[in-house]
């Protein structure tokens, strides 16, 4: 569909039947709760059955409700305050079972990026990444996490990495100001987007250099400066974004790239093994079982 939602419905209304209506109206007034309502909830919810809400979704040019749900759901991840997202968690799961709840739905956000996964594009961020002579990093907020990640390990691998600081624009800019044409900056944002990175990206773009995207959608802001993008699944766990399958996501990138790069992987971490050990960097394991100095005077 071309049209977003609340535009579809809106432009409907007035020929709904009383049911539909019902529906439609609670969908434009309590987006943020009926976003993540399953059918039989939304139709308890508004005082009609689950198939008129499954009926409400084909009236609206859904292939059924879920497609429709997730297309508010795309739409309202960016929007969500805090204090939304706290109110829609809590309605979600209770205190009893808020472990498993999560876990569960973090198991699933893996196994849906892995059955969206496009491997032409991946392939292609390996490559760019691999050829690159400069690569940036950016990724803000929750998204420094990964972005901090990303770089520990692309350090280890390649002599020219930087990571991105977020603390100003000015000194974003400021550290990207050099980019170019034989250089890659890899930005990370899920909702809510980051307009820094967004601004980062659409700069690199300009002065010609390859982008690499990691966000949750190809309706993402940073969708339109890639020239490879990498989807993840990201939903919210109540205040929080779930990053797991993000993470899962760098953690192939970075595996990828360094079975292409298998023979200077391993003479980099022969070296590094040497220094780690030469300057005590990792505590050694110790045998419990061996004696101390006043055993041996016993």
């Amino acid at each position: 569909m071309n049209k977003d939602l609340f535009s579809v419905i809106r432009e409907k209304m007035p020929t709904l039947s009383k049911g539909h209506k019902l529906i439609a109206s609670y969908i434009l007034s309590q987006y943020d709760k009926a976003a993540f309502m399953t059918a039989q909830k939304l139709g308890k919810t508004v005082g009609v059955s689950e198939s008129t809400v499954v009926r409400f979704a084909s009236e609206l040019g859904y292939d059924g409700y879920p497609e429709l749900q997730r297309q508010l759901q795309d739409l309202m991840r960016n929007k969500l305050t805090a204090v939304q997202r706290i109110e829609v968690s809590n309605e979600q799961m209770n205190s009893e079972d808020v472990l498993r709840r999560v876990l569960d739905q973090d198991i699933d956000r893996i196994r849906a990026t892995l059955n969206s996964a496009n491997n032409e594009e991946f392939n292609r961020a390996v490559d760019l990444i691999t050829s690159a002579n400069t690569i940036y990093i950016i990724g803000t907020r929750s998204s420094a996490a990964l972005a901090y990640f990303l770089n520990y390990y692309l350090n280890l691998l390649f002599p020219h990495v930087k990571l991105v600081p977020s603390t100003t624009t000015s000194e974003l800019f400021e550290r990207i100001m050099r980019i170019d044409s034989r250089d890659v900056i890899i930005g990370i944002s899920f909702p809510r987007y980051s307009n820094q990175t967004v601004k980062a990206l659409k700069y690199s773009k300009i002065n010609d250099a390859k982008v690499i995207a990691i966000t949750d959608s190809t309706s993402s802001p940073l969708a339109e400066y890639a020239d490879a993008l990498l989807l993840a699944r990201s939903d919210m766990a109540s205040f929080a974004d779930s990053l797991v399958a993000p993470l899962s996501l760098v953690n192939a990138l970075i595996a990828a790239i360094s079975i292409r790069n298998v023979d200077q992987v391993t003479a980099t971490f022969s070296k590094l093994e040497k220094v780690w050990e030469d300057f005590d960097v990792y505590a050694k394991n110790t045998d419990n079982t061996e004696h101390n100095d006043d055993d041996e005077k016993i």
